[in-house]
């Protein structure tokens, strides 16, 4: 009886930490400089394919900003609430990276393909946004 516990015990711990390895979750994003917190996004999950929404943006003057930038659905529309990232799915050659999307950057209406890793054992995510070998990395924080 003491081993079954223990097994289901141990099964449930891998299992959580296993959930932890995935995008999904709310992340705090921080921007280039490693400090200045930025937002919050929710990245949701749907059929194997994530989406990545702002939640909440911190800086009270740009709160009500539109994404004048953006040239696509989005143009004109609120940035909070707006979906950035689109499309994500996991690599199905190295199952702790999600690719084959884009993100937004609604400062300049530009879209990057994207890449998203959590690591330290899911507490952090670097998310890379590139076009070609050009790239920059964020480190975001996970809030749930």
């Amino acid at each position: 009886m003491k081993r079954l516990a223990a097994t289901v015990i141990l099964a449930l711990s891998g299992a959580c930490a296993m959930a932890q390895m995935t995008p999904v979750g709310l992340w705090k994003t921080i921007d280039d400089d490693g400090k200045t917190e930025k937002s919050l996004v929710r990245i949701t999950e749907s059929g194997g394919v994530l989406t990545g929404t702002i939640e909440k943006i911190f800086d009270p003057a740009k709160q009500d900003a539109k994404c004048e930038k953006c040239t696509d659905d989005r143009k004109d529309k609120p940035v909070q609430g707006m979906a950035i990232i689109r499309n994500v799915r996991q690599d199905a050659d190295d199952k702790t990276i999600w690719t084959g999307g884009e993100i937004l950057d609604p400062n300049n209406g530009k879209t990057y393909k994207t890449r998203l890793k959590p690591v330290d054992g899911g507490k952090t995510m670097e998310m890379r946004g590139y076009i070609a070998f050009i790239y920059r990395t964020q480190v975001w924080q996970r809030v749930e």
